[in-house]
C-alpha cells in the first residue's frame, strides 16, 4: 500500500471535541529528567530544534532544580543559552523555588511553571511541605514572575491516584488547583502521575475544578500511559472542553512511583488521534516520527512510542 493509504488515519470528525489542540511538548524536560545517563547539551539543543522543525510551538526546555536533585538537567543555563529563540515559539522552564526563578529571569525565559502536590504524601518527599505550606513556598514565587511579566503554569501532581495515599478526592485536587490558580497561576496542568485514571475519573475530576471556580479553558491535561489510559484519558478530557495536552516526543520520560511505568503520552500517538477526530494541532507527525527515531538512536534503546514503532517500522 502507498503511504496515503496505509499511514494516515481516517479522518472523521466527532461532534463535542474542539476544533484546535494545544500540544504542550515536555519530551526536553520530563522525559529526559528521568534518563539514568546524562544526555549531553548539545544532543538536547538538537532535540529541541528538531521539535520546533515540526511544528511544536510549545517546547518545555528544562528545570532550574538544583543539580542535586535532577543532575540530568544541571546544564539548564548552558543549554538555554544554546537555543536559537525563534518567533513564536515558547520555552517553558520549571522552577521550584525564588532561586530557581532567579536562574530562569537571568537566562531571559518568559514562561514559567511550578510543580505542586495533589497530595498531603508526595508534599511531603517531593517538597518537603506539607499539602497547605506547598502554597506558602510557591506564592513569593509566583507574584515575582508575575510581576517580571512571566506567564505562570501550574502543575498538580497525583491527580488521579497516590501510591502511598492511594484513591484521591476530586474535591481535593480542585482545592489545590483553586488556590494556585487565585495565586497568579495563568494554566493549571493536571497529571496522573502514576497512570491509574481512567475516562470517567478523568470527567470527574475536571467537573469539580470547574465547580470549584477553575475554568475549564485553563487547564491542561498531564496523562502517564502506565496502564493503557492516556490516550483514552485525553479523549475524555477534550469532551470536557479541555484544549491543551502535555505530551513528550516518543513516550520519553517514566513514572518512578510506579512499576512498570511506561512514560508519559506519546506525541506521535496524540498526533495521530486528532488527525483522526480532524482537530488542528500544528505538528507535522513524520518530522516527528524522525526526530524521535532520532532521539532513540541518541539513547541506545527504541521509543515506546506505538506510531513511531508502526511508521519507522521499527
Amino acid at each position: 500500500m502507498s503511504r496515503e493509504v496505509r499511514d494516515l488515519p481516517t479522518r472523521v470528525p466527532a461532534a463535542g471535541l474542539p476544533d484546535a489542540v494545544t500540544i504542550y511538548e515536555v519530551g526536553a524536560r520530563d522525559g529526559l529528567q528521568n534518563e539514568k545517563a546524562v544526555v549531553p547539551v548539545e544532543v538536547k539543543a538538537e532535540f529541541l530544534d528538531r521539535l520546533a522543525d515540526a511544528g511544536l510551538g510549545t517546547l518545555e526546555a528544562t528545570s532550574f532544580v538544583h543539580p542535586t536533585w535532577v543532575p540530568q538537567l544541571a546544564d539548564a543555563e548552558e543549554l538555554l543559552a544554546r537555543l536559537p529563540r525563534r518567533p513564536g515559539i515558547d520555552y517553558p522552564v520549571l522552577v521550584p523555588n525564588d532561586r530557581g526563578l532567579d536562574r530562569a529571569l537571568a537566562a531571559g525565559v518568559g514562561h514559567v511553571a511550578i510543580f505542586g502536590s495533589a497530595t498531603e504524601t508526595f508534599a511531603r518527599r517531593n517538597l518537603n511541605r506539607t499539602l497547605d505550606e506547598q502554597f506558602a513556598m510557591f506564592a513569593p514565587v509566583v507574584t515575582r514572575a508575575r510581576r517580571e511579566g512571566l506567564r505562570v503554569r501550574g502543575y498538580v501532581s497525583m491527580c488521579f491516584g497516590d501510591p502511598w495515599e492511594g484513591r484521591v478526592d476530586p474535591a481535593q485536587v480542585a482545592d489545590v488547583g483553586r488556590r494556585l490558580m487565585e495565586m497568579g497561576c495563568s494554566q493549571l496542568s493536571l497529571g496522573d502521575t502514576i497512570g491509574t485514571g481512567t475516562p470517567g475519573h478523568v470527567a470527574a475530576v475536571l467537573d469539580a475544578c470547574v465547580a470549584a471556580g477553575v475554568p475549564i479553558g485553563n487547564i491542561a491535561v498531564h496523562f502517564h500511559d502506565t496502564y493503557g489510559q492516556a490516550l483514552a484519558n485525553t479523549l475524555a478530557a477534550l469532551r470536557r472542553g479541555v484544549t491543551t495536552v502535555d505530551a513528550s516526543a516518543g513516550g520519553l520520560g517514566g513514572c518512578p512511583y510506579a512499576e512498570s511505568a511506561t512514560g508519559n503520552l506519546a506525541t506521535e500517538d496524540l498526533v495521530w488521534m486528532l488527525d483522526g477526530l480532524g482537530i488542528d494541532h500544528g505538528a507535522d507527525l513524520d518530522a516527528l516520527v524522525a526526530t524521535s527515531v532520532w532521539m532513540a538512536r541518541q539513547l541506545g534503546r527504541p521509543s515506546p512510542s506505538r506510531v513511531v514503532r508502526a511508521l519507522a517500522g521499527e
